[in-house]
C-alpha cells in the first residue's frame, strides 16, 4: 500500500512530534503495506486525548493526505475505524483540530470505496455538524462538500433518469435526504449561497443539487425560502448567468432542474423557459469541456423528459439536435491527435458522450413527431443507436435503447427507418441477454415494433419472438410481465391462427391463469387483451374454444365473481361476446348456467359499461340468421331475458336503448 502523499506536510510542527513518534511517521512513507499499516494504525493512537492538540491537528492532515492516495489507502483507513475516530475529533474546542478532522473526513468520503451510510449511523453527528457550520468558511465548505457526498439516492446517475420507480431507503430507516432535511439543512445552509467564499458558495449549491433532486418536499421548501430578502430560485437565476464560472452556472441549472421536475417551479415558467433551458443547451455546445457537455445533456434530458412544449423549445434552441451530432465524434481520428494524454482523455469520455446524447434524444423525440423525424434525418442516426444497441458499456446500450424506444413511437419511423435499418435484428439480440434495467426497455419497443402496421412484426415472429415473450411473463420482475403480455397482446391482433396457437402453446394454460390472478391490474389487463385478441374471427374462436374452451371459460368465471374494477369486468364481459359471436363456441355459453346468470346480473348493473357489454353478449347469442336462434331465444326469455331488453328500450342512455331495441327486434323477426 505505497502512499501517495499530495498535502505537503508542515514540518514546523512536524519537527516537534517525538522521536520515537517521528520513527513510525516515517513508516507511512515505507513501500512495505505491513509498516504502512503500523504507522496508519500509530496515527489511530495518536489522537488519544493525551497527546497535544498539534500533534492531533498533524495526524489528521497526514491522514488527509493518506487518503488522497490510492483507494486502498482508504480501505486500509476504513478498516481501522477512521471515521468514528474523526467524527470523535469534531467535539474537541479547538478550532483547528477540528478543521483538520472534516478535512480529512471530506476526502474519506469523496472516495468511491467509502459507505455513506457511516455518516448516519450514530444519530447525533448530523446535529453536530449542522452546528459547527457556523464555526469557520472552512467548516463550511467541507460539511458542505461531505453532505453532498453522502446524500445518495439509489437510482442516482450522475444527473440522469430513474432505473427504479422509488428512492430505495438506507437500512437504518428514512433516506439520506429526508435525514438532512429534517435536520435542517435547508435553513442552515440556505445563507451560505450569498458567502463571500467561492468554494463555499459552490459547496452550499451542490448540496441543493443532491437535496432537491426527485425531492418534492425539499423542492417545495426551497421555493420560499429568503436569504437577503431574495427568493432561492432568483439566487440560483443569477448563479447560471453567462459570467459565472461554468461549474456554478450547471450546478444552478441542476437544482433549478429538480425543482422544475418535482412540480416546485411550473415548465412554462421564465426562470426555466428562458434562463435554466438556455444554459443547459449552452452546456452541450463544442466551446465546452467534454465532462462539461456530458453534465449538460443529461440535466437537459432530465429536464424536458416528461414536458411537450419543452421538448419543442429545446429542439429548436441552438441548433441542438444537429448539435448533439457532434457528440458520436469522439475520440478523434487518432492521426489527428498528437497529444497521447488527450486521446486519454477522449477515449474515457467518450462512451459518457454517446450515452448522453442517447438520452437526450431520447426525451426531444418522446411525443412530438416532426422532432422525431428531425432527429432520424441526423447524420447516420439510425446507425449509430444500431451501434449503440451492441456496446460493451451497459449504460450507453441502455441509454440507445432508450432512444430508440421513444424513436419507436412514430408510425411514419416504424414503416420507414425501422424497416430500412432491420432494427428488429440487434434490439431481439440485445432481448436474449441483458440486466433487467435494459429488458425493460429493449422489451417496451419490442411491443412498438409488434403493431400491426409494422413490418418488422413478421421477420420478428419468425426470429423466434413467442418463446422469448412468454418467458418474460414468468420474470419476477412486474414491467416485464406487463412488457411481456403486452408484445403478445400486439402480436396477437389481427393474427393468422398458427401464431394465435403458437402463442397459447407457448405460454401454456397454467401461465395463462397465473396472469389472470396476477395482483398487478395492468398485467390482469393486458392478459385479458390478449385472451379478447386471440378470440377474434369466428373460425379462430371456433378453434381455440374447441382445444382451451373449458379454461376459459373458468378463467371468465373466476373474474367475473371476484373483485375487479369496473375496467377489469367490461373487459371480461367482451371476451364472452367474441365467444358468443363463434360458431360452435357460443354453446360453450349456452350449456353454462351459471355465466348466463352473470351476463343477466351485468345487464341490470349500475355502471353502464357493464350493461353494453353484457347486452353485446346476448344480441350475439340470439342473433336470427344463424342455426340455433329459436332455442337460444326461447332459453333467455325464459330466464326473463326479455323483460330486461325491454325496460333498457326506455333508458335514458341512447347506447343502451339503441342496443336493447336492436335485439328485441331479433326476437320480432
Amino acid at each position: 500500500m505505497a502512499c501517495v502523499l499530495e498535502a505537503p506536510l508542515r514540518m514546523s510542527v512536524l519537527s516537534e512530534v517525538t522521536a520515537s513518534s517521528r520513527h513510525y511517521v516515517d513508516r507511512l512513507f515505507d513501500l512495505d503495506p505491513q509498516k504502512v499499516l503500523q504507522g496508519v494504525m500509530l496515527l489511530y493512537l495518536l489522537q488519544q486525548e493525551t497527546s497535544s492538540t498539534e500533534l492531533r491537528t498533524e495526524c489528521a492532515v497526514v491522514l488527509g493526505s493518506l487518503a488522497m492516495g490510492t483507494e486502498n489507502n482508504v480501505k486500509s483507513l476504513l478498516d481501522c475505524h477512521i471515521i468514528p475516530a474523526l467524527l470523535q475529533g469534531l467535539l474537541s474546542p479547538d478550532l483547528k483540530f477540528i478543521e483538520a478532522c472534516l478535512r480529512c473526513l471530506r476526502t474519506i468520503f469523496i472516495s468511491p470505496v467509502t459507505p455513506e451510510d457511516l455518516l448516519y449511523a450514530d444519530a447525533t453527528v448530523i446535529s453536530h455538524l449542522m452546528a459547527l457550520l457556523s464555526r469557520s468558511r472552512y467548516t463550511q465548505e467541507y460539511i458542505c462538500q461531505i453532505f453532498s457526498h453522502c446524500c445518495k439516492l439509489q437510482h442516482w446517475h450522475s444527473c440522469g433518469f430513474k432505473s427504479l420507480p422509488q428512492p430505495l431507503l438506507c437500512a437504518n430507516g428514512p433516506d439520506h435526504q429526508t435525514i438532512l432535511f429534517n435536520h435542517g439543512a435547508v435553513q442552515n445552509i440556505a445563507h451560505l449561497l450569498v458567502s463571500t467564499s467561492y468554494k463555499v458558495r459552490m459547496q452550499a449549491l451542490k448540496c441543493f443539487s443532491v437535496l432537491a433532486f426527485e425531492n418534492p418536499q425539499v423542492s417545495m421548501t426551497l421555493v420560499n425560502v429568503l436569504v437577503d430578502g431574495e427568493l432561492l430560485p432568483q439566487i440560483f437565476v443569477k448563479m447560471l448567468q453567462r459570467d459565472k464560472p461554468i461549474e456554478m452556472q450547471l450546478t444552478s441549472a441542476k437544482c433549478l432542474t429538480s425543482m422544475c421536475r418535482a412540480g416546485a417551479i411550473r415548465t412554462d415558467d421564465s426562470c426555466i423557459v428562458l434562463k435554466t433551458l438556455p444554459c443547459l443547451v449552452r452546456m452541450c455546445s463544442k466551446e465546452r469541456l467534454l465532462e462539461e457537455r456530458v453534465e449538460g445533456a443529461e440535466t437537459l434530458a432530465y429536464l424536458i423528459e416528461t414536458d411537450v412544449e419543452l421538448q419543442r423549445i429545446a429542439s429548436i434552441t441552438d441548433h441542438l439536435i444537429v448539435m448533439l451530432a457532434d457528440y458520436f465524434k469522439y475520440p478523434s481520428s487518432v492521426s489527428a491527435i498528437t497529444d497521447i494524454k488527450r486521446l486519454d482523455h477522449d477515449l474515457k469520455h467518450a462512451h459518457e458522450l454517446r450515452q448522453a446524447a442517447f438520452k437526450l434524444y431520447a426525451s426531444l423525440g418522446a411525443n412530438d413527431e416532426d422532432i422525431r423525424k428531425k432527429i432520424i434525418e441526423t447524420e447516420n442516426m439510425m446507425d449509430r443507436i444500431v451501434n449503440g444497441l451492441s456496446e460493451s458499456s451497459i449504460k450507453v446500450r441502455l441509454a440507445a435503447v432508450r432512444c430508440l424506444h421513444s424513436l419507436s413511437r412514430s408510425v411514419q419511423q416504424l414503416r420507414t427507418s425501422f424497416q430500412d435499418h432491420a432494427v428488429w435484428k440487434p434490439l431481439m439480440k440485445v432481448l436474449q441477454n441483458a440486466p433487467n434495467e435494459i429488458l425493460v426497455v429493449a422489451s417496451s419497443t419490442l411491443c412498438n415494433l409488434l403493431l400491426e402496421f409494422s413490418p418488422s412484426k413478421e421477420p420478428i415472429l419468425e426470429s423466434g419472438a413467442i418463446e422469448l415473450l412468454c418467458s418474460l411473463t414468468q420474470s419476477e420482475n412486474l414491467a416485464l410481465r406487463v412488457n411481456g403480455i403486452w408484445a403478445l397482446m400486439n402480436m396477437a391482433f389481427q393474427a393468422e391462427q398458427k401464431i394465435k396457437s403458437d402463442i397459447l402453446r407457448g405460454l401454456s394454460t397454467e401461465q395463462l391463469f397465473q396472469l389472470l390472478s396476477d395482483s398487478d391490474v395492468n398485467v390482469l389487463m393486458k392478459t385479458l387483451g390478449l385472451l379478447r385478441n386471440l378470440l377474434s374471427t369466428r373460425p379462430h374462436i371456433d378453434h381455440i374454444m374447441s382445444t382451451h374452451g373449458k379454461q376459459i371459460m373458468q378463467a371468465v368465471t373466476l373474474i367475473l365473481e371476484g373483485e375487479h374494477n369496473i375496467e377489469v369486468k367490461e373487459q371480461t364481459l367482451c371476451i364472452l361476446a367474441n365467444i358468443a359471436d363463434g360458431t360452435t363456441a357460443k354453446e360453450l355459453i349456452m350449456t353454462n348456467d351459471d355465466i348466463l346468470q352473470k351476463i343477466k346480473y351485468y345487464m341490470s348493473h349500475s355502471n353502464a359499461k357493464l350493461q353494453l357489454a353484457a347486452m353485446f353478449c346476448i344480441s350475439n347469442l340470439i342473433w336470427n340468421e344463424e342455426e340455433g336462434s329459436q332455442e337460444r331465444q326461447d332459453k333467455l326469455r325464459d330466464m326473463g331475458i326479455v323483460d330486461i331488453l325491454h325496460k333498457l328500450s326506455q333508458s335514458s342512455d341512447p347506447n343502451l336503448c339503441d342496443k336493447a331495441k336492436t335485439a328485441l327486434q331479433q326476437y320480432l323477426a
